[in-house]
């Protein structure tokens, strides 16, 4: 049952949750509210859930989440000690058994100095439910190294495209090894816990045997911090938004680490305009750029830019444990990136 979402319920709930729990595999979200109705977020779709606990497509029927039932939930998530997730509550998620991450809302307590300190009278719960896909990575693999060395690469997807997920798919098979290249000691900094699924301090997702990770941390300290610490071959960091970040990805390069990176954006123009992808920041740091989106409801790698190599391929391949499928065109490109 540690896996099971059926955990995060008190014993008294979980006849109305089971239903849902054996759709498990097929879920993403489980946002309750308030008085409001509970939607379940499932393959892409929205549904609510009746007072049995069926799903259900009219809102008419659904369950609205009362004030008690969220706070008792709330409190068997926090194994009824809420003071002791204070620093967790203050970050606005809570990472549980299983690596499912319960974000939180409702009104926020400030310091003298107008800084967050916790949050009470919390009335909005986001139930993130973990998946981890082993496999995922499998059709990049073969791109993503050259003559058995690691190509220092980049994810951009827009929300809810499977960077996550391929990033950690990627970690998994680097830090393993595989056919393409030796196993390499792997550096994770997972600032919210979405890669590792950490809880305790113990990955609840397989990261690979050679990989080291920092839970919790800014991912700007936390790279400086391993690099100090754990002298990892390859860091890798989900979600790089910052100069600072970026500074910290070429001290890492500088010192001899490959990087593996995801950011978001709906494609390499996106990403240029907003975090100024001509800045020498950027200049020189990556070799390889997958651009991610979906097709027909599916997870896809739909471009790819490689530096230097006078051509690069455009992906509709379709990512999964089996692989990929379909075919490349290819087309040609400036600036020093091939698009």
């Amino acid at each position: 049952m540690e896996q099971s979402i059926l955990q995060l319920f008190p014993a008294g709930y979980r006849v109305f949750w089971q239903r849902t729990a054996r759709e498990q595999e097929h879920i993403q979200e489980i946002r309750m509210r308030v008085g409001r109705p509970v939607i379940i977020h499932r393959d892409g779709r929205e549904f609510f859930l009746s007072e049995q606990g069926a799903f259900t497509d009219s809102c008419q029927y659904a369950h609205c989440a009362a004030e008690r039932e969220l706070e008792e939930i709330l409190e068997h998530i926090c194994h009824y000690s809420p003071y002791a997730f204070e620093e967790e509550l203050k970050r606005g998620f809570i990472t549980v058994t299983g690596g499912h991450r319960v974000g939180v809302a409702g009104q926020a307590v400030l310091e003298a100095d107008g800084s967050l300190r916790t949050l009470k009278n919390i009335s909005y719960l986001n139930i993130r439910v973990a998946h981890e896909k082993k496999g995922a990575a499998d059709g990049i693999l073969s791109i993503i190294y050259s003559n058995g060395r690691l190509k220092n690469t980049l994810l951009i997807s827009p929300p809810g495209c499977g960077k996550t997920t391929m990033l950690r798919d990627l970690i998994r098979q680097i830090s393993d090894g595989s056919v393409y290249g030796r196993g390499m000691t792997v550096g994770v900094v997972d600032e919210r816990s979405e890669l590792a699924g950490s809880f305790m301090g113990k990955p609840q997702n397989d990261m690979g045997m050679r990989t080291d990770v920092l839970d919790g941390c800014p991912k700007d300290i936390g790279m400086l911090l391993l690099l100090r610490s754990m002298s990892p071959q390859v860091i890798a960091i989900d979600e790089l938004g910052s100069d600072e970040e970026l500074l910290a990805l070429r001290r890492a390069a500088a010192c001899g680490c490959k990087i593996l990176a995801t950011v978001h954006g709906e494609d390499r123009k996106d990403v240029e305009s907003r975090f100024g992808w001509k800045s020498s920041l950027w200049d020189g740091m990556f070799d390889l750029v997958l651009v991610m989106g979906k097709e027909k409801g599916k997870c896809v790698v739909k471009q790819t830019y490689e530096r230097g190599d006078g051509c690069a391929e455009v992906f509709g391949k379709y990512y999964g444990a089996g692989g990929m499928s379909g075919t490349g065109i290819v087309v040609s490109g400036t600036d020093g990136w091939e698009n």
